[in-house]
């Protein structure tokens, strides 16, 4: 199986997360990948996650050790002092509905708690999964050509409390509402814009592996990102407590 370390990186990712990366890899001359070679690697990427489940199957119990990420987060969006001891990053999918429940249940909390008081800074990644959420790409660049005019985590706020209102039509009206120029902002996301950058965010998500939404790296600041630890799926706010808590921080 030639091509196993190449891939081994991405075989604990869901395939629906790969689909949509091998479906660009097929359209690329600069690849220079087939159809053919395209369809090869899927079937790669299902043998080697057979591999490791069956690996994993075969381990002795205990909790697993946690995932280390390191992340250079130069030019992300961020909320907080830049000086605060601790860094947290939500990788996101705006019309992801754990996502959601993240957002509503417990980042309101620790905005409150943490990181309006300086403890903790909050930076936004993107990691839309757009074979299973066709708006989702569309969204993450909306909150970027939102922010062109100075308002991204306000439309942050409002697409990640309304997965279902992701459609072209409903992020202009919420462009209305924030006062943006609607024809800027339109033209912004229907060009693309920001949709290598969106691209960017995915591959970096996949190099730390990066399995589902939200997915979290929560660690020691550093001065150009963040030294921790990967936390996946819309966890409760006591987890990220005692996170905090073990860094030396607390509300």
């Amino acid at each position: 199986m030639r091509q196993f370390y190449r891939y081994a990186r991405w075989a604990a990712l869901p395939l629906a997360l790969l689909l949509p990366l091998v479906a660009q890899d097929k359209k690329s001359a600069n690849d220079g990948i087939t159809r053919e070679q395209a369809d090869q690697i899927l079937d790669e990427l299902r043998q080697i996650r057979q591999l490791l489940q069956k690996q994993a199957e075969n381990k002795p119990p205990g909790a697993p050790a946690p995932a280390i990420a390191k992340l250079h987060l130069e030019g992300a969006p961020m909320l907080g002092s830049k000086d605060a001891p601790v860094t947290m990053v939500e990788f996101t999918d705006y019309q992801c509905p754990f996502c959601q429940r993240f957002h509503l249940q417990v980042y309101g909390l620790l905005k409150k708690d943490f990181i309006d008081t300086g403890k903790v800074r909050f930076f936004s990644r993107d990691l839309p999964l757009d074979s299973l959420h066709p708006n989702a790409i569309r969204a993450a660049q909306a909150a970027r050509c939102a922010g062109d005019q100075g308002q991204f985590w306000t439309m942050r706020d409002i697409m990640a409390a309304h997965p279902d209102k992701l459609d072209m039509d409903s992020l202009v009206a919420d462009a209305s509402v924030l006062n943006l120029d609607g024809n800027t902002f339109r033209t912004c996301v229907e060009k693309g814009k920001y949709k290598e950058a969106v691209q960017g965010d995915v591959l970096e998500a996949l190099k730390i592996g990066a399995d589902g939404t939200p997915a979290f790296v929560v660690g020691k600041s550093t001065p150009d990102g963040v030294d921790g630890e990967m936390i996946v799926g819309a966890q409760p706010y006591s987890l990220f407590e005692e996170k905090f808590k073990q860094l030396g921080v607390t509300k």
